[in-house]
């Protein structure tokens, strides 16, 4: 079992906020199950999936945006508002931040930015 833990992510390069709560699915379980059973993700929330180069919103009962990141956490693809149903693949990812529908625009978040991840402190 992965231990609960929850990130901040800034974007360094435009100095704003992606998301103030972002849990990792780094299991093979996790990453399977991702945001399937959220019916509505908090504007702030997010899910990151570590190993990650393909997402799909098969089952999901939200459009979501996308950021596909590379080993140093700089965005390679942006799919903003992904529809239920739906499939996005960047071969060239590391890993994927799922956010809620908005998310990428209100942080000004686009191609080549660096994302910076810092772990809440528990407790």
């Amino acid at each position: 079992m992965e231990p609960a833990r929850e990130y901040t992510v800034l974007n360094q390069d435009r100095g704003s906020a992606v998301a103030k709560r972002v849990r990792i699915a780094g299991t093979s379980r996790a990453r399977r199950d991702g945001l399937l059973n959220v019916s509505e993700l908090d504007a702030e929330a997010g899910l990151w999936i570590a190993p990650c180069e393909a997402v799909h919103t098969f089952g999901m009962r939200m459009p979501i945006d996308v950021l596909f990141l590379d080993r140093e956490f700089r965005v390679r693809k942006v799919r903003y508002a992904l529809k239920p149903r739906r499939l996005a693949v960047c071969l060239r990812a590391d890993s994927v931040l799922e956010l809620a529908a908005g998310a990428v625009a209100r942080s000004a978040t686009s191609l080549g930015d660096r994302l910076k991840f810092s772990v809440i402190a528990c407790g």
